[in-house]
């Protein structure tokens, strides 16, 4: 014959639909498995921007109790204790506010969605779709 070489398979209609079949549940399966993953590194973003929220309230607590009472007595010397209090308490607090702030922006829902399994997802309906 011809070295060996076979015809290719043919395969009916009721086959070929029944592998398109099982080839889209192995897609839709896929694709969950990257949504579940994607929702987990999104999902660990989330915790380390609740350590740092957590770490701006601690410090804004901590800063307070201590400028309220060592900074203070410091600054006495040069001015008004009630001036010294405002003015060492309004910065660390700001810096606080800063720190909480970026935390809060870091754990916005939007950042939370996985982006790339639905851009993925698009582009398998369109692929579906035949365009």
């Amino acid at each position: 014959m011809d070295g060996g070489q076979s015809l290719p398979e043919r395969r009916t209609l009721p086959e070929l639909i029944s592998a398109l079949t099982g080839d889209l549940a192995t897609l839709v399966r896929k694709e969950s498995e990257l949504i579940r993953a994607e929702l987990g590194v999104k999902l660990q973003g989330a915790a380390r921007a609740a350590g740092k929220v957590a770490a701006g309230g601690l410090l804004m607590t901590a800063a307070l109790l201590v400028l309220l009472q060592a900074l203070v007595l410091a600054l006495s010397k040069v001015m008004d204790p009630l001036w010294a209090s405002l003015l060492v308490g309004g910065v660390v607090a700001a810096i606080g506010y800063g720190l909480v702030r970026l935390g809060m922006k870091s754990m916005d829902p939007k950042n939370l969605t996985p982006d790339r399994a639905a851009r993925q997802l698009r582009k398998d309906v369109q692929m579906m779709k035949g365009r």
